[in-house]
């Protein structure tokens, strides 16, 4: 039981860095970005194959995250210099990375039996088993990414970021190119996500091109869970809280499957779960104002 329960909250570190990215577009930069559907299985599969064929670790994770900005660069340009919506210009590039994909591994699944990956360099040095050990790399992960973030976010060019989520018009009348800010997130989103691909594919033991469907609801159940429940005061209240709130998730997910629901209704129950979350802001309100009508 124990083991379970690490392994749950370990799953939801190696994902709450997939969440953190599609928090950069949700919330930050205020775009719906459907990039990281196709951008997660391109982490897994150029980390796989790179892994596969006798590179180190580092290199696959490193060559994970420049394939991610480039999936963000090229929605990020159909979006501000094309002038496509960056809902259709993320479906686009989704659409387009399913191939990309099937290119770098050559087939639809690719297999990591037998290769090194960074859970068993951490499993003999560290002497762990497999539960303690997705743990720590997932920690560790999330603490580098987050710390990282949170410094970043803190310049100057990550406050323009922001402000070009917050309100375009004001930031602009600033000289700030806001074509570029959007451009940036969308490479800094996408590359955490491919990130959190390349982990996620060498925890799971193999990168399958069908690995990103549904990535979306599950980044958005974690951020509105974890503002639901953790608040949103600051934005390192907010990162903690997507954090926690990927975590959640995935007790959440544990629990139904132990209490039977059928897997294959997992992703039915994340929908509704996300939609109820999403409409919680309004419940509270009509509830509030049936109190005061009272």
């Amino acid at each position: 039981m124990s083991n379970l329960a690490v392994s749950t909250v370990a799953q939801g570190l190696l994902w709450a860095v997939m969440a953190l990215g599609v928090y950069v577009t949700f919330r930050v930069l205020d775009l719906a970005d459907l990039t990281c559907e196709g951008s997660f299985p391109l982490g897994a599969a150029t980390a796989a194959t790179l892994m596969a064929t006798g590179h180190s670790v580092s290199t696959a994770i490193l060559a994970a995250a420049v394939a991610g900005m480039l999936a963000g660069a090229v929605t990020g340009f159909l979006t501000t210099k094309m002038k496509i919506p960056a809902l259709l210009a993320g479906i686009l590039t989704m659409i387009a990375l399913y191939s990309v994909n099937l290119r770098i591994m050559g087939k639809a699944n690719l297999s990591l039996l037998g290769v090194d990956t960074v859970f068993t360099f951490t499993q003999k040095a560290m002497g762990l088993n497999n539960a303690q050990t997705t743990f720590a790399v997932g920690l560790t992960a999330t603490l580098v990414i987050g710390i990282g973030m949170y410094w970043f976010f803190g310049t100057e060019i990550g406050a323009a970021i922001r402000a070009t989520g917050f309100n375009q018009q004001m930031i602009r009348a600033q000289g700030v190119n806001t074509d570029m800010t959007i451009i940036l997130g969308l490479i800094i989103s996408n590359a955490l996500i491919a990130i959190s691909g390349a982990l996620v594919g060498q925890n799971n033991g193999f990168a399958d091109v069908g690995m990103g469907v549904g990535t979306i609801v599950i980044g958005l159940a974690s951020v509105i869970i974890g503002e639901v429940l953790f608040g949103t005061r600051s934005f390192k209240n907010c990162m903690i809280s997507v954090v926690l709130g990927s975590v959640v998730y995935r007790i959440v997910i544990a629990v139904v499957l132990q209490m039977g629901m059928p897997p294959n209704d997992l992703k039915l129950f994340t929908s509704v779960l996300v939609a109820v979350a999403l409409s919680m802001p309004l419940i509270k309100a009509k509830f509030k104002g049936r109190k005061v009508a009272r």
